[in-house]
């Protein structure tokens, strides 16, 4: 059996560009994937080596910053995006600016964005 705190030594030497590539021939070898370890590990990897390019952002929240002037329209609109009752979706668009939906994909996210749009609010997606 191979040494295993030579092998961790020889892995902390590595720049990113040979971790990586490291990950991929392994991803080949073993048939898994390491996406999440991947993402753990970044952190440790370097503190000096310079930040990955970012990522496309696939999450979105929702953000209603203003009912506007036609607050039932919005408050149709929230009840039908959010199930909410009438007294907590009413809450929700007195109590601007708050998030109306978090965590959803940018279609839904611009979606929902026209759809407050149209009834007369400023949304904001973040």
């Amino acid at each position: 059996m191979a040494d295993i705190n030579a092998i961790a030594e020889q892995i902390q030497g590595l720049t990113l560009l040979e971790a990586s590539q490291l990950v991929k021939v392994l991803e080949e070898k073993l048939g898994v994937s390491a996406a999440a370890a991947a993402v753990a590990a970044a952190p440790a990897a370097g503190g000096g080596a310079a930040a990955p390019a970012a990522e496309e952002k696939t999450e979105f929240n929702v953000v209603l910053v203003s009912p506007g002037t036609n607050k039932i329209n919005v408050i149709k609109a929230v009840r039908e995006v959010t199930n909410l009752g009438l007294k907590e979706a009413k809450d929700l668009v007195d109590g601007a600016p708050k998030p109306i939906k978090e965590g959803v994909n940018k279609e839904e996210a611009e979606a929902i964005k026209k759809k407050f749009t149209d009834a007369g609010a400023t949304i904001e997606v973040k």
